[in-house]
């Protein structure tokens, strides 16, 4: 296979990445711990923790880990926290400890927390005290046998931290009720952990370092077992990348307002910048984007990573207007696509361009990347350093220059595969350590990738992953309901919305009958948008619903959805 995108590569990148520096994560961020003890590592609500605290607390929180509860290498922890200063002691904590991360969405329903946690075999929560009361609903399904919880001001500067939890508790009451009978808070586990020796626990490469959730090319959420290699080589991969456009900067300030949970910040922001002993500025609510602008503004940031629709969203907030961008060298778009219109605006107002990037949970997740000193083509760039990419048609052989087939990924940042689930990685997974994306793409004869179309039938809502199949087992269980099909549609502020088709059995059946039922069933991103009822629903002749003919219906129609 001919390699033509590196004829496209900037004078002096190679072909090839050298071996990281580390053999863990957590050698990764030890070594920050050692060489960048002064520097600020993570910055929240006007409180920073520097990497001397962020050693010293996160071994507070792996010795709890080892000595009181007594996990042993391996074992899985479950992290269901906002971009909040927990969060990365947490995750520290827990690779020192030699335990493995499972990312959870802290806005997950009951039914998704406990898929999860069973899928996972998670024993241990850390765990937000605003969505307590989710897990304590699932409790008796799972095999939790350690939780510990947190307040959002837990670890803020005096008093802001005592006026935080107690505001979120008492005058907004965001933490319903929720009643555990085994738990510790977040500050008597570091006491637990205080003045103790950690044993040494010998993790490498091979080792799991997260089980991150995906719904993988289609079906149910799945385990993504990201080994300590796939993350480390994805990270130096990064480093290299964007090693230009920080010559004259240290160090970086990176502004992180996509969830630490999510793959492309853990990676792009988390665990990129640590590596090089920059700052992190978490945004725990980047849904205010009042508050989010007037917070970005306190800062001379040098990286910025969103979706389309944050990018959208800030270009129209009055407090944008005030944010300096002098500073900025980097911002990339992933997720999902960054419309023309969005990245034409970012670039007039700020003067940089928005790099699209490309990956997947499976690719942890950076594989092909726009070059730093690009402008914006709708290109969503050139493989990374040590990436091989390749168009393959139907029959699985490659396919010439600009015939779009299904983007097919080999490279040390390609997952070990899918958590005690065999046969679903031997469907995604081709001979040679191929991964089969699921996207339709196409190579120009520059060495260029486009994304052309998905293969499948996923929804992109807001750079999240929504499943067909989920939306309708969910909708199929509500009494009165006899068939349904999910769909995208194209909207303007997120990308795509999910649109249902409903067969009722009897008309008893009412839209906000659906509308309630998702509420407590879904995630808000994957609710539906739109509704309809139908008498039937378009099928093959063996009675296999046809979504595709529902979209073509759609798109026949050419008019715009309304929202909701």
């Amino acid at each position: 296979m001919e390699k033509i995108w590196l004829n496209s590569y900037p004078p002096g990148m190679p072909h090839e990445i050298p071996a990281p520096p580390f053999r863990s994560i957590r050698d990764l961020f030890e070594q920050a711990f050692e060489k960048y003890p002064d520097n600020a590592a993570y910055t929240n609500m006007d409180t920073t923790i520097s990497y001397a605290d962020l050693d010293r607390l996160s071994m507070q929180f792996a010795c709890y880990l080892q000595n009181s509860l007594g996990l042993t290498r391996g074992e899985r922890v479950a992290i269901m926290l906002p971009n909040i200063l927990q969060y990365p002691v947490v995750m520290c904590g827990i690779f020192r400890a030699g335990l493995v991360v499972v990312n959870v969405n802290p806005l997950y329903t009951a039914r998704e927390l406990k898929h999860q946690l069973k899928d996972s075999g998670a024993k241990s929560i850390v765990i937000l005290e605003n969505f307590a009361h989710v897990l304590e609903d699932v409790l008796a399904d799972v095999d939790i046998e350690h939780i510990v919880v947190t307040g959002l001001g837990d670890l803020l500067n005096w008093p802001r931290g005592a006026l935080t939890n107690f505001m979120m508790r008492y005058i907004k009451k965001k933490v319903p009720a929720y009643n555990f009978s085994h738990s510790t808070t977040f500050r008597q586990a570091l006491k637990k952990g205080t003045d103790i020796v950690l044993d040494d626990v010998d993790i490498g490469y091979a080792d799991i370092a997260y089980l991150q959730y995906t719904g993988g090319t289609t079906g149910v959420s799945k385990g993504a077992m990201l080994s300590h290699r796939n993350m480390i080589y994805n990270v130096q991969q990064s480093i290299i990348w964007q090693a230009d456009a920080y010559v004259d900067v240290q160090p970086i300030i990176a502004i992180t307002a996509l969830p630490l949970y999510h793959i492309f910040s853990l990676q792009g922001n988390c665990l990129t910048v640590m590596a090089q002993g920059g700052e992190n500025v978490l945004i725990t609510n980047p849904r205010d984007f009042e508050g989010f602008a007037k917070e970005i503004a306190k800062f001379k940031f040098n990286m910025f990573t969103g979706v389309n629709t944050l990018f959208a969203s800030l270009l129209t907030t009055p407090a944008f207007d005030a944010i300096d961008f002098s500073s900025l060298r980097v911002c990339i778009g992933g997720g999902m696509a960054i419309q023309p219109v969005i990245a034409r605006e970012w670039r007039e107002k700020t003067g940089t361009v928005i790099l699209q990037g490309y990956g997947l949970t499976e690719t942890s997740p950076g594989a092909i990347v726009c070059r730093i000193d690009s402008e914006f083509t709708g290109s969503i760039g050139l493989p990374l350093p040590s990436t091989d990419v390749m168009i393959v048609g139907d029959n699985g052989n490659p396919l010439p220059v600009n015939e779009a087939g299904e983007i097919c990924i080999k490279g040390p940042q390609v997952m070990e595969g899918y958590w005690q689930r065999p046969a679903e990685t031997a469907e995604v997974m081709l001979p040679g350590g191929w991964l089969r994306t699921g996207d339709i793409g196409r190579m120009d004869d520059e060495g260029y990738f486009y994304i052309e179309d998905r293969k499948k039938d996923m929804i992109l809502v807001s750079g999240f992953n929504v499943y067909p199949n989920e939306i309708e087992n969910v909708l199929v269980e509500l009494d009165g309901v006899l068939e349904a099909a999910a769909i995208g549609l194209p909207d303007e502020r997120s990308g795509e919305i999910v649109k249902v088709f409903v067969v009722r059995k009897d008309d008893s059946v009412t839209e906000q009958d659906i509308i309630d039922h998702c509420r407590a069933n879904l995630t808000n991103y994957k609710r539906p948008r739109i509704i309809e009822f139908r008498d039937e629903l378009p099928k093959t002749n063996v009675g296999k619903i046809l979504r595709r003919a529902l979209r073509e219906e759609e798109t026949s129609q050419d008019s715009a959805p309304a929202r909701d």
